[in-house]
């Protein structure tokens, strides 16, 4: 495997989190962790922001976690003068995750195109158990 980075611009968790600061990110707690030479890893915590009545993860939370970090991730491989929108996303809820826990969140890339992006996010339970995989499939657009 390469450790090359496929990141075009700058991108610290620091810098990311800041950002991400007064937005719906930064209300539900997400918090990128760490920006690896083809990953984010991210962290949220699960608490009466994200579940449903029944005390269990919101499936729609855990689509927002994923589409947050494969759309950061896309625009982190693009370069000046290209910006990323979101086309598709698609999520598998595989395991629950009660109230009270944290799940982390890791994105890599399945296909970076001239023209679209791929990436999945797996999002697991404290205890490692995968809770929901999820796909996003980004547009390339030139200029803003």
């Amino acid at each position: 495997m390469s450790t090359t980075a496929i990141w075009k611009r700058p991108a610290t968790p620091e810098a990311i989190n800041e950002r991400a600061a007064g937005t719906a990110i930064g209300h539900l707690g997400i918090e990128v962790v760490e920006v690896g030479p083809d990953f984010l890893r991210a962290r949220m915590p699960v608490d009466e922001r994200h579940v449903q009545p029944y005390g269990l993860l919101h499936g729609g939370v855990s689509v927002v976690l994923s589409e947050t970090l494969g759309s950061m991730a896309c625009y982190f491989t693009l370069p000046e003068g290209q910006h990323c929108v979101g086309l598709e996303v698609n999520a598998n809820h595989i395991a629950g995750v009660r109230r009270g826990e944290v799940v982390t969140a890791e994105c890599r890339p399945l296909h970076t195109g001239r023209s679209t992006q791929v990436w999945q996010t797996e999002i697991r339970r404290a205890d490692g158990k995968l809770a929901c995989v999820s796909r996003l499939t980004c547009a390339v657009l030139d200029g803003r």
